[in-house]
């Protein structure tokens, strides 16, 4: 499996199949009594952006090519990795993961960290 985070949209490529997502990179946070929670990812949160109340943000966790939000980055690396994961049949997939090249090593190891969640 290979996933390009892109800042606009997210690619997974799986050996054998080709492209199985192309999701924009929007994750939608709601908040509730001061804790935060991952509402919807990827196509779902996009349409959220710019329309939802106070509560819930829609953001895009890497800006300009680099990570902006390392936890929420984390989450939606995670949930498509779980989207594809159920749709195939994977023991322990092998992931590569491109990253931005301004990267820093403190972002590529959140990536990698995230991706071994």
């Amino acid at each position: 499996m290979a996933i390009d985070l892109g800042t606009a949209n997210t690619l997974v490529f799986v050996k054998g199949q080709g492209i199985v997502l192309n999701e924009p990179s929007v994750v939608a946070i709601i908040e509730d009594r001061g804790k935060k929670s991952v509402l919807a990812v990827g196509d779902e949160a996009k349409t959220m952006l710019g329309r939802t109340p106070g509560n819930i943000s829609a953001v895009r966790p890497l800006r300009d090519g680099v990570i902006a939000d390392f936890i929420v980055t984390e989450e939606m690396i995670k949930h498509f990795i779980k989207k594809v994961h159920k749709k195939r049949t994977f023991a322990n997939p092998r992931v590569l993961i491109c990253v931005p090249t301004g990267s820093t090593p403190v972002e590529r190891k959140a990536i990698q960290d995230s991706a071994l969640a």
